[in-house]
């Protein structure tokens, strides 16, 4: 079992699966638990489990490096409030009143999104392909959105539950431009560690806000159970064969696999929360995916042969 494991980390294919079908588990129960369970408090619970799982294993790495910490405090607290608060906030907050399976659809803009926060940024240019795949999947989206219906667009308000979903996707796409500016000098885990910290930071002001508006925080085994699958599996699990998948595999075929949180999501939803996939689902999707094909999709390149000019 074990040399299993090692072969599966030393050549990951076979593990990226295992990050988005962790995150559908993760939209599923936050919709589950929706009518229960407050958002912020369960983004704040999923966030201490997942910190108290880490601290015991990276403490004292941390430790040495908190001179580098401080030095890059501003990064960790944006990192933290767009990353941790942001985005798992609004999502909880959006899984109230969204089908997880059009979060999920949803969800599935992110690697168009992350261009678009560059460029936003200051940090990449944009060129016409990117342009043009973020147009097709902003189509798609649009689609899911209206729900097939595009005279449902008129009746939309700037509250809507899909619209929580984008605003939160928007903030993991800075969270995802801002982990470039990384310093190679921090540990991952560290880094993730203090992000977390800072998340919670982030959060507590809402999370009082939240409990002195009489929220109660559910404290049955069901309820607990979940919120101890959601922080170690779907956010330090995920994240730890997530980044090894993009350490060796690299981050196009690794961002590519994150449309299977919208498969996972689909089918779990049915199994167990029984929502339907509609017709305007698989539109939209297609067209998501066909956007993220158009951005980038890269046709190989003829070999040279000794007619061709030589390449500069």
């Amino acid at each position: 079992m074990r040399k299993s494991f090692l072969a599966l980390w030393a050549h990951p294919v076979w593990l990226l699966w295992v990050p988005p079908a962790f995150w559908a588990g993760n939209l599923v129960l936050g919709r589950a638990l929706g009518p229960v369970f407050p958002p912020v408090s369960l983004a704040v619970g999923r966030w201490v489990v997942a910190l108290a799982a880490l601290v015991p294993f990276v403490g004292l790495q941390a430790w040495r490096e908190r001179a580098l910490l401080a030095r890059h405090w501003r990064l960790i607290a944006v990192c933290g409030a767009f990353g941790i608060a942001g985005y798992n906030a609004l999502g909880y907050l959006a899984l109230q009143t969204v089908p997880a399976t059009s979060v999920a659809f949803l969800n599935s803009t992110l690697p168009l999104m992350v261009p678009l926060a560059a460029v936003v940024l200051g940090v990449e240019r944009i060129t016409w392909r990117t342009l043009a795949g973020i147009a097709i999947s902003f189509i798609g989206v649009t689609w899911i959105v209206a729900r097939g219906e595009l005279a449902s667009l008129v009746a939309l308000r700037l509250g809507g539950g899909e619209l929580l979903v984008l605003l939160a996707v928007s903030n993991y796409a800075v969270y995802s431009v801002l982990l470039r500016r990384k310093p190679a000098a921090i540990s991952p885990l560290v880094f993730l560690a203090a992000t977390m910290a800072a998340g919670l930071v982030v959060l507590m002001p809402f999370w009082i806000l939240e409990l002195a508006r009489g929220a109660r925080i559910p404290t049955d085994a069901a309820s607990m159970g979940a919120v101890l699958y959601i922080g170690i599996f779907a956010s330090l699990f995920a994240f730890i064969l997530w980044s090894r998948c993009v350490a060796t595999l690299g981050a196009t075929v690794t961002g590519v696999s994150f449309h299977l949180v919208a498969l996972f999501t689909a089918l779990l939803a049915f199994l167990v929360l029984r929502e339907p996939v509609r017709s305007f689902h698989v539109a939209g999707i297609a067209l998501i995916l066909l956007g993220f094909f158009v951005t980038t999709f890269r046709p190989a390149r003829r070999p040279a042969t000794a007619s061709d000019p030589s390449p500069s």
